[in-house]
């Protein structure tokens, strides 16, 4: 009795909704199943009605075997499923837009999964299911990953225009570190890489230096020896160009190779013992005339090889030193010192020179600031130069 009321009782799906259910699986192409999840219906209800067409049409005239219609819709069913396997690679195609890796399928089964199913889309793109579930049960690790790196990546973009779009990933890694990012720089590299985040290179500059090929021998005490270490033990210095409006002006710089901080400097609009002079003076001071014993470093240029620099070393306590004429290495740090300074001053903007001498002090000395108090340098430990001597101190007072 219970097959019986089942088979009597009436449908709720009238003669229209059949013939467009049936004809959308038709013109389609696409399975039963798939198009009964989308009509919200029973999958086997909509066989039923396709194979009751077929046989409909089957049996008007056309006087074929049993056997033969079977046949006929077996065929019927394979064309429909070679066209729905033929969209799927076309929508595949423009979906992978060249990237057809493994990775690149899975993305593509996970974005059509609901219409096409898993099994025939893993069957077409050639792609193991249980590779694929490994993969999708994977999805959330790597979105958690992939909205970390956005997090880090927005933070690299801050520390680089902080910098003034000068630090590659050595300092910005340091930098990321020091705000709690446990991360390496291989890591900060690639982002930075991927990202078109990129520091500033050295470029070369202008020779400034002219000998004094009559002035007395000074011996080069250092040797290229530039490792850092104690503060007010050796400096060394040189002189740069400034281009500025229509002309030049020079900066003269005095620098502790032990802690890398610029502690004196000098500009003028002249080439003459004063500019060097100057700088030194200021370098005195800085270190409260603390300067007996103290080596100074400079190449064989006129200013540093004339009498009257080689009088105020003297009045100083200062012992002069000497690279050879024409070898760069012999002063590589002051000469490292002056390509930064123009690198991250000037070869990184669109404006290669400054304005006038008063725009140039104010940057300069900006940077100058910039340079001692937060610049990270690789020699020292990732540190900034005052961060740097003020350790040497306190280790020096726990010492004592």
């Amino acid at each position: 009795m219970k097959g019986v009321s089942e088979v009597a009782r009436p449908s709720k799906y009238g003669e229209e909704f059949k013939k467009d259910a049936v004809r959308l699986v038709r013109q389609s192409h696409r399975t039963c199943a798939d198009v009964a999840r989308e009509l919200g219906m029973n999958r086997e209800t909509l066989r039923v009605w396709v194979r009751e067409a077929e046989n409909a049409e089957a049996d008007t005239g056309i006087g074929l075997a049993r056997s033969e219609r079977e046949e006929l819709m077996r065929l019927r069913r394979r064309v429909a499923e070679l066209e729905t396997e033929k969209e799927i690679l076309r929508k595949a195609a423009a979906y992978f837009q060249g990237d057809g890796s493994l990775i690149g399928r899975f993305g593509f089964i996970s974005a059509h999964r609901l219409v096409y199913g898993v099994k025939r889309l893993c069957r077409v793109l050639n792609v193991r299911r249980g590779a694929f579930y490994s993969w999708l049960a994977r999805e959330p690790a790597r979105q958690a990953r992939v909205a970390e790196e956005a997090r880090i990546v927005e933070k690299i973009r801050r520390l680089h225009a902080a910098s003034g779009g000068t630090n590659g990933s050595p300092r910005i890694t340091a930098d990321l570190r020091e705000a709690g990012e446990h991360i390496n720089e291989k890591r900060v590299a690639r982002l930075m890489r991927e990202h078109g985040i990129v520091g500033l290179h050295l470029r070369k500059g202008r020779r400034t230096t002219i000998p004094d090929e009559g002035a007395p021998p000074v011996a080069d005490l250092l040797e290229r020896d530039f490792t850092p270490g104690d503060v007010d033990r050796r400096w060394c210095g040189d002189i740069t160009y400034l281009p500025v409006g229509d002309s030049w002006l020079y900066l003269a710089t005095v620098i502790d190779i032990g802690s890398r901080r610029l502690i004196g400097w000098s500009i003028a609009n002249h080439l003459r013992t004063g500019l060097v002079s100057d700088a030194l003076k200021a370098a005195v001071r800085a270190r409260g005339g603390r300067t007996d014993g103290v080596i100074f470093h400079a190449d064989r240029g006129c200013q540093y090889m004339s009498a009257a620099f080689a009088r105020l070393c003297d009045r100083y306590g200062i012992c002069r030193s000497s690279g050879r004429t024409g070898t760069c290495l012999d002063s590589a740090l002051a000469e490292a010192f002056n390509a930064t300074l123009k690198r991250e001053l000037l070869h990184g903007r669109k404006k290669r020179r400054w304005s006038d001498e008063a725009e140039a002090r104010t940057e300069i000395f900006r940077w100058i600031a910039w340079y001692n108090n937060r610049r990270r340098h690789s020699a020292i430990g990732n540190l900034p130069p005052v961060v740097y001597e003020d350790r040497l101190a306190r280790m020096a007072v726990l010492a004592a």
